[in-house]
């Protein structure tokens, strides 16, 4: 599928708001192409209020939304898959949770079995970036965007 920005915000929210928990979601794509701007979006849908900084620099963020937990990853400068384990990873698929995991291809053989992979491309001259979205194991369905 091919959105805009406002596209993929609001397919974030309908993510967020309308997929049962637990919710796994790891987001791919360079840098700039939007994984940061969809999380926060999900993050919104699921209830998340109040500002939702990069977790860059500190890995991991975790937040208390309307519908439960949001948990906000970014492994982009994790050295050894295996510092996943010091972040909490066997929480990831808590009953009342979305876990929203950027540059998950850092701990790929330790990603749940059950999952969404979205993965983005950068946006183009006219702002409009390529989305495609796999389900692994018993992933629920997402909702389609809007047109």
């Amino acid at each position: 599928m091919i959105v805009d920005e406002p596209g993929l915000v609001a397919w974030g929210e309908r993510i967020g708001a309308e997929v049962e928990r637990p919710l796994v979601v790891a987001l791919r794509g360079p840098l700039g192409a939007g994984k940061s701007v969809l999380a926060r979006a999900i993050a919104r849908g699921a209830g998340v209020a109040g500002p939702m900084p990069s977790p860059t620099f500190n890995l991991v963020y975790r937040y208390e939304a309307s519908e439960g937990v949001v948990l906000h990853l970014d492994l982009y400068r994790l050295d050894d898959p295996d510092e996943v384990w010091e972040l909490g990873w066997r929480e990831l698929e808590g009953a009342d949770q979305v876990a929203l995991i950027e540059w998950p291809e850092r701990a790929e053989a330790f990603l749940p079995d059950t999952r969404w992979d979205i993965t983005l491309g950068p946006a183009s001259e006219s702002h409009l970036r390529t989305v495609s979205a796999v389900p692994h194991g018993a992933a629920q369905p997402l909702p389609a965007p809007s047109a």
